[in-house]
């Protein structure tokens, strides 16, 4: 009777054996689909980043170009007027030299 006994309780281990064996064949499968979706979506993610990213860089770009020609404009612009403003200065310095010695020479006449 202990042949049996000891033939029943194999079968019974050999079973649950079989039953765990599978449970985690299964349990495997499942970890290994929610890796692969979890990877499809981080996929998906970056890909978004990436093209925001992309979007971001070219209207950095855009910016970066407007503020330089409008800088170089604006430079451009006072360039100009300063060179004005000097020459006026200039003008009048000349204009004050010529006055100084016509006052110069009345006073020494007069």
């Amino acid at each position: 009777m202990e042949q049996k006994y000891f033939e029943i309780l194999m079968e019974n281990m050999k079973s649950e054996f079989k039953a765990v064996a599978e449970g985690h064949d299964s349990l495997r499968q499942e970890l290994g689909r929610k890796i692969d979706d979890f990877r499809d979506e981080v996929d998906t993610r970056f890909k978004q980043v990436d093209t925001q990213i992309l979007a971001l860089n070219h209207k950095i770009d855009t910016v970066d170009a407007k503020l330089s020609k409008q800088i170089h404009e604006v430079d451009t612009k006072l360039s100009k007027r300063i060179d004005k403003l000097e020459k006026k200065v200039d003008d009048i310095a000349t204009d004050l030299t010529a006055h100084r010695a016509d006052t110069e020479l009345h006073r020494a006449h007069g």
